[in-house]
């Protein structure tokens, strides 16, 4: 498997350019999930929505679920419009 990395900063960012073996018709389909018209915007896609529904799950671990709450729905609204 190839892999070569070159990092560069641009205004403080940090890119970098990976050469990687990715399934061809994997990348089609979520070229075509995302609408996106580059593979690598359907790359940078499917990276940001894994990190957002993993941040998702480890919010959801740490909260818990509304029944360690103990409160209503109802409650739950109220507490939130009173600040």
């Amino acid at each position: 498997m190839p892999f070569d990395v070159l990092f560069y900063a641009f205004m403080g960012v940090f890119f970098m350019r990976t050469t990687l073996d990715i399934d061809e018709e994997l990348v089609r389909e979520v070229m075509r999930a995302a609408k996106a018209k580059t593979k690598k915007g359907a790359i940078v896609t499917a990276l940001k929505e894994y990190l957002m529904a993993k941040r998702r799950q480890e919010l959801r671990d740490m909260i818990g679920t509304y029944d360690d709450f103990d409160l209503s729905l109802e409650e739950l609204e109220k507490m939130r419009h009173e600040g």
